[in-house]
């Protein structure tokens, strides 16, 4: 028997993916962005509602399981770092006011790694009490993407709860993801993704990288790295400061890879959309590994 799940801020479906392919249905989905959404329907067959805000506990269906990737701007190092004093920092709380209402057995929520340092480690334990003043029973672990298949340095908070106080362990890493089973080779990617020449040149003369292929990242300062892998994939403009091999940007295609989607995935949006959809996702190889976990920890089937 599978279980069911609702999918709060579900972006473009990570979650989803990761739950259906563990048994998993998807009785309630909500997502605000409108491209999002339109992504979310073209392969689930599901338009997500939209704003959580505006929905009504009773109109959501009972759920064995809960999954939020709770928007990461108020806690991210690439934002103001507000936390609870950001509008979106509060949206937290309505996850909360979902589980209050529908006690769902498990849920799973995923943040920036940031946010367990947040405020001097306040906003976290505000939101680990009021998990617990809900009943449940809280684990916590930054994971990297890296770690479970995937060749993106992603490391993420991942919060799992129970109503039981089950025997949860977090999983072991797994393998790393080799680059070159995402990237396409050169001759196959459309021209307007190479940079011009005069990036490349100026990258060139400031670096020489070691690995081929790799991934080469100009941060805020202007400093460039590479490594055999991508650094963490963003929702804005930091696609221009990865460059596969110094040459090109990476590919809508090529960066949902790095989220573990795979290709059967249609992509409906133009490519600023997606490249946002992918910045934004959640990495679905560490969701599928710790979903797995979770019901295991539950030592019976939904």
């Amino acid at each position: 028997m599978g279980f069911t799940y609702a999918d709060l801020f579900a972006g473009i479906g990570g979650f989803h993916l990761a739950a259906d392919s563990l048994g998993g249905e998807c009785v309630f989905a909500s997502e605000i962005d409108a491209e999002a959404q339109r992504a979310y329907a073209a392969n689930f067959e599901l338009t997500p509602h939209g704003d959580i805000k505006l929905a009504d506990t009773s109109d959501i269906p009972n759920h064995d399981a809960l999954f939020a990737g709770f928007p990461c701007q108020p806690f991210s190092i690439i934002g103001n770092r507000l936390g609870f004093e950001d509008i979106r920092g509060t949206l937290f709380f309505e996850i909360a006011r979902i589980l209050k209402a529908k006690k769902p057995r498990m849920f799973i929520l995923e943040n920036v790694k940031q946010l367990t340092g947040h405020n001097g480690g306040h906003t976290f334990r505000v939101i680990l009490d009021t998990l617990r003043e809900l009943g449940y029973h809280p684990h916590w672990k930054t994971l990297n993407a890296l770690d479970f298949g995937l060749p993106q340095k992603r490391e993420r908070t991942i919060i799992v709860g129970f109503l039981e106080d089950v025997p949860f362990a977090f999983p072991e890493p797994e393998k790393s993801g080799n680059l070159k089973d995402v990237l396409e080779p050169d001759d196959a990617i459309d021209p307007k993704f190479f940079a011009s020449e005069h990036i490349v040149k100026k990258r060139a003369n400031l670096h020489k990288s070691a690995f081929t292929p790799g991934i080469w990242h100009e941060n805020k300062s202007g400093n460039i790295s590479s490594y055999p892998y991508s650094c963490a994939l963003r929702a804005g403009a930091s696609h221009n400061y990865l460059l596969v091999n110094g040459l090109r940007r990476l590919t809508p295609r090529e960066m949902l890879r790095l989220q573990g989607f795979p290709d059967s995935f249609k992509i409906v949006c133009n490519d600023r959309q997606t490249r946002k959809q992918a910045g934004n996702a959640v990495p679905v190889n560490v969701i599928q590994a710790v979903l797995k976990a979770a019901i295991s920890a539950l030592k019976q089937e939904f």
